[in-house]
């Protein structure tokens, strides 16, 4: 089978200009395969995509009913943020009621990419640091874990319990074993899993197995229901998952992580998504996983945030319309059902 297969077009004028290739895999939670593109099994590298999978031990371990976690924070945890002051503000009192502060976390400083707020702080004289980080809810969740396990400082080292749990609870929602880790732009390992594992992983979020656990079960659950109810603090104003999650259907959750991996989460079909392209093109995994939505009628193609990602158009400096991304002919099916 071909690895990747022509996915995402990008039209100047009545020029086929470039060409995003990809792979994507649908399937429910016994593992079946239900559509894919491309082969199933390559190994990827989630990357944030995962962030679901590395926020069920916080639940499930009991460390987030001890702390009184909120759904606010269970979302924070799944977060890929743009360092807004709604997410910076939101680490910052987490930590508080951890008794820990900025210098506890392990992901490194980044700058915001909320211009507003980019300004404010500038005005201020104020600089950024870890809390900015698009992970430091995910960061202030292993925080929370790591002191309730009583865990050494360093929480982000590959052998530390706290990831070695990742790396089980990785295995067992995908149904199959890691392929080995990179460590991420977090410092934290992400546990490289097959496509195909991936997407298996999604739709046992969805609709979790008995073979999960009752306990697993419900963790995913209220993961999925958190980061449905505040897609806010899940990305930011102007961002694919905060925009998309309330165009579509009612339980619906999507998640993207770099290098241009994205997942959707079914609950009412009982189905997860998992897509890559091969180039890393964050534009062509926007208009995949809007194509796959549309095809699986969770969305709208014609809602104006769906509508933004699968068929954008190429404005040029003037403000003229010079061309427009699309879905592969082949790949869309002029959104027919899967």
């Amino acid at each position: 089978m071909t690895q990747f297969v022509d996915m995402v077009e990008i039209w100047h004028g009545d020029f086929l200009e470039s060409i995003h290739q990809g792979a994507a895999v649908v399937c429910n939670a016994r593992g079946e395969i239900v559509a894919n593109w491309g082969e199933p099994e390559q190994i990827i590298l989630p990357r944030s995509s995962c962030k679901m999978i590395q926020a069920l031990p916080l639940v499930e371990s009991g460390a987030a009913d001890k702390f009184g976690l909120t759904p606010a924070q269970l979302a924070l945890a799944c977060a890929s943020h743009q360092g807004a002051a709604i997410h910076v503000d939101s680490v910052t009192d987490w930590l508080a009621e951890l008794d820990l502060s900025e210098s506890d976390l392990r992901c490194g400083p980044q700058p915001t990419s909320d211009y507003e707020y980019q300004a404010e702080m500038t005005l201020a004289g104020t600089c950024h640091d870890k809390r900015h980080n698009n992970c430091s809810g995910k960061h202030s969740g292993f925080l929370t874990y790591n002191k309730y396990i009583g865990g050494d400082a360093e929480y982000i080292e590959p052998d530390h319990p706290l990831q070695q749990t990742i790396r089980d609870v990785t295995e067992d929602m995908a149904g199959q074993s890691v392929a080995g880790y990179a460590i991420d732009g977090c410092s934290a390992p992400n546990f490289a899993i097959g496509l195909h594992g991936l997407a298996t992983s999604m739709a046992r979020m969805a609709a979790p197995t008995k073979e999960m656990g009752t306990v697993r079960g419900q963790a995913a659950q209220s993961i999925v229901a958190a980061m449905r109810a505040y897609p806010e603090l899940v990305a930011g104003k102007g961002r694919a998952c905060t925009e998309l999650m309330p165009a579509l259907a009612e339980g619906v959750v999507v998640k993207t992580g770099a290098e241009a991996v994205f997942i959707a989460i079914l609950p009412d079909q009982g189905l997860g998504v998992a897509l890559k392209i091969r180039d890393g093109s964050t534009r062509a995994s926007e208009c995949a996983i809007a194509s796959l939505l549309v095809r699986l009628g969770v969305a709208e193609a014609d809602h104006p945030m769906v509508q933004k990602r699968l068929c954008p158009p190429m404005v040029n400096r003037a403000g003229l319309t010079v061309g427009h991304t699309s879905p592969n002919a082949e790949f869309y099916q002029n959104g027919a059902p899967l």
